[in-house]
């Protein structure tokens, strides 16, 4: 399923891309259309860097603090993303990089990846304790102790002299 996905996106926005990018052209001209993906490219670039510091500046004082920079570290993520989309040629990937540049839309993005990331989290948790309690192990694996002692090899023994 996963493989399908990947397939899709790496085939699917690409096409949608140069689809909007040759409807734009036919329309603007061509070269109104490289004025536009050079310029959005070069403005969200800026845009994700200046954005990226102040982040990293807010997690250094939350971890001077001693508070946990997870909000934060979420924002420099979607950041980071927002900047790679940027930099792709494209109106889409601009469209989407743009919107993860604004604060509002960051926000409703981490609420709603906390909300699936809880459902997954206990999905996957409640998975594993209904496994365990039937008496298996976590992975149906046989677990062996064991202990070693490393020996030096021949070239590690130093000549002691009398």
């Amino acid at each position: 399923m996963l493989f399908f996905r990947l397939v899709l996106l790496f085939t699917l926005v690409p096409f949608i891309e140069l689809v909007l990018l040759l409807w734009i052209s036919s329309k603007a001209g061509v070269m109104l259309t490289v004025g536009l993906v050079l310029v959005t490219g070069l403005a969200g670039a800026a845009l994700a860097r200046r954005q990226g510091l102040e982040v990293w500046r807010r997690i250094g004082e939350k971890m001077a603090r001693g508070e946990p920079p997870g909000d934060s570290l979420a924002d420099a993520v979607m950041i980071f993303v927002a900047g790679v989309l940027l930099i792709t040629p494209g109106v889409l990937t601009d469209l989407l990089g743009f919107s993860l540049l604004v604060p509002p839309v960051r926000k409703q993005l981490k609420r709603r990846l906390i909300e699936w990331l809880k459902r997954y989290a206990t999905a996957q948790y409640r998975s594993h304790a209904a496994h365990r309690a039937a008496g298996a192990s976590p992975h149906d694996e046989t677990v062996i102790d064991a202990e070693f002692v490393r020996q030096p090899a021949e070239s590690d023994e130093v000549e002691q002299r009398p």
